[in-house]
């Protein structure tokens, strides 16, 4: 093919490889899972980078395949979860404790990985990539109505969570 539109890739993929773990992360829950979501991405747009005009193209690109591979994925695999009856609740101490924000951030991200698919990946793109709607309407393929909804929904099932509650208590009483 075009030596100039693989040197291309190449620097795309050196210079973003870790902006597109992170983002695959927060889409899976799981730096392994998410290696394995940035490689298989990349392999599909490796195909068709020729067609992309530039780097912002191809960075948009990606997260579009990124976000469709994850859905994919999701719904075919069994997650090997096993429901229970209690979930276990974070004590008053471990909030508490010097690694009480890690905590926090951990019990964060299970209540997001119990949103629906393209909620999270709404969220994830708006507030932890800070992408602006419209970006994100293009990468979701959808219109700015539906991410702006994604978005108030999302963030309001997050409020609601139990999860959440038991970190934004604390919080609260303080205040």
């Amino acid at each position: 093919m075009d030596p100039g539109r693989d040197r291309e890739f190449a620097d795309f993929v050196d210079g973003r490889f870790t902006a597109l773990q992170r983002f695959g992360y927060l889409l899976t829950g799981e730096w392994h899972l998410a290696e394995d979501l940035v490689q298989t991405s990349l392999t599909k747009v490796w195909f068709h980078r020729a067609s992309l005009r530039s780097g912002n193209a191809l960075e948009s690109y990606t997260r579009t395949v990124m976000v469709n591979t994850s859905t994919q994925w999701w719904r075919r695999k069994w997650k090997g979860e096993t429901p229970t009856e209690h979930l276990p609740e974070p004590t008053q101490s471990s909030a508490q404790s010097e690694y009480g924000v890690v905590d926090d951030r951990d019990l964060l991200l299970r209540a997001l990985a119990t949103l629906p698919r393209r909620t999270r990946a709404t969220l994830v793109l708006r507030y932890f990539e800070d992408l602006p709607e419209a970006e994100i309407a293009q990468i979701m393929g959808c219109s700015l109505g539906t991410v702006k909804s994604n978005v108030s929904r999302g963030l309001a099932k997050l409020r609601e969570h139990h999860l959440v509650a038991a970190v934004s208590a604390p919080a609260q009483k303080e205040g």
